[in-house]
């Protein structure tokens, strides 16, 4: 593989894995809105959302997760998917504080998967694999 092929390559896979995780969550919204109640309730402090709401969150998430694999708008979508990951880290704090407590450990995963969606903002204009916008437009 010729040296100018692997960054592409590499950011693309990153994409793609960050986008998985992106997707399982999202999904979660959906499939079982008791569990994402609980998880805005309990993180963010957020609750009285039902059902509905759920399904409008997860729609636009959706939405902006599919840009982000297709590499479409990349300023936005890829700066949406990075500040949802780090809502979503920051407001975990407590977990970090008591690392091992019943499944607390799991949350520390969060912070190499921040560092990626930092890194594909970062680089969004050489991560052109498989990417709807090829370069950067301001």
């Amino acid at each position: 593989m010729k040296s100018d092929e692997r960054l592409p390559l590499a950011l693309f896979l990153l994409r793609l894995s960050v986008f998985v995780v992106m997707f399982v969550w999202t999904l979660d919204k959906f499939v079982n809105t008791a569990h994402a109640i609980k998880v805005y309730e309990r993180f963010y402090s957020i609750g009285g959302l039902g059902d509905a709401a759920f399904y409008v969150i997860g729609a636009i998430e959706l939405l902006v997760i599919a840009g982000f694999v297709l590499g479409y708008k990349k300023r936005w979508t890829y700066g949406a998917v990075l500040s949802f990951h780090a809502i979503s880290t920051l407001f975990s704090y407590q977990q970090y504080l008591a690392p091992f407590e019943r499944g607390n450990l799991f949350f520390f995963a969060a912070w190499p998967m921040l560092a990626a969606c930092f890194a594909l903002y970062y680089l969004r204009d050489l991560d052109t694999k498989w990417a709807i916008d090829k370069q950067h437009l301001p």
